[in-house]
């Protein structure tokens, strides 16, 4: 899982969508797309933001819900907090000192 969670955090469009979906979750594909072309001025078609999503939702940093014919996306911050709490915890032993 970590694989594509690293994988869908290392392309700077998908980081771009997350940043969005920070400022406000729960979008549909238009919404996304529309912010991308005038706050980020993005030229991106509406597909190439759906195959993003689909790695946002394959790493877990996405997911959807349907409401009608339209389908909301959100944030779900669940994996990057696993990363932090797996290599940010306290070691048993102490801090360890780095060397130069």
């Amino acid at each position: 899982m970590a694989d594509d969670l690293f994988k869908a955090l290392a392309d700077p469009t998908r980081r771009t969508i997350l940043d969005e979906l920070t400022q406000k979750s729960g979008q549909t594909l238009f919404e996304i797309c529309s912010r991308l072309s005038m706050k980020h001025q993005l030229g991106i078609s509406r597909q190439a933001v759906s195959q993003h999503l689909a790695v946002l939702e394959a790493a877990g940093l996405v997911e959807t819900r349907r409401e009608g014919r339209y389908k909301f996306h959100d944030l779900n911050t669940a994996p990057l907090r696993e990363i932090a709490r797996r290599w940010l915890a306290p070691h048993p032993s102490g801090p360890e000192e780095s060397t130069p």
